[in-house]
């Protein structure tokens, strides 16, 4: 692993306000439509994000790995303004990576949202040999801030 870049942030200015776009976030039924990567199939549990501490388990699938479950330990919850959470394989603790929305209202109608996926905290060495950071490019990432903008606005 390279330790020159350890994280992916992306930024995007979506014609809703953050109230609207945090609903749709904080809900992990609607996370299939999000994923610009097209892993996230489904969710496990429909419960709605509302504290740090939270865990919702999402239905996987990707060539290299096939179908898996995995567990999402919310450590960011400010509402209208950020979540976040850490991704473990279901039944595992988080390893490391985590994944960050943040929410700067422009106004009543516009929003700032900027997507991190960040893995400078793995450090487990089974961890680095099994899975080659970043599993997500840029241009996926920015692919999931398109579809919050079709998906906010069609909500």
């Amino acid at each position: 692993m390279s330790n020159e870049q350890s994280t992916i942030t992306v930024s995007r200015v979506i014609d809703a306000s953050a109230g609207d776009i945090f609903h749709l976030l904080s809900n992990p039924e609607r996370h299939h439509e999000l994923d610009g990567s097209g892993m996230v199939v489904s969710d496990e549990k429909t419960d709605r994000i509302a504290a740090v501490g939270d865990v919702f388990t999402m239905n996987m699938s990707n060539a290299k790995m096939g179908d898996y479950k995995t567990e999402n330990h919310v450590t960011g919850f400010s509402h209208n303004q950020l979540l976040a959470w850490k991704t473990a394989p279901a039944g595992t603790e988080p390893k490391g990576w985590e994944w960050m929305w943040e929410l700067d209202s422009l106004g009543p109608d516009s929003t700032e949202v900027t997507l991190t996926y960040d893995w400078s905290k793995v450090t487990d060495k089974d961890t680095l040999k099994k899975v080659s950071f970043p599993m997500i490019s840029k241009d996926e990432l920015e692919g999931s801030l398109n579809k919050l903008a079709a998906a906010v606005s069609g909500s």
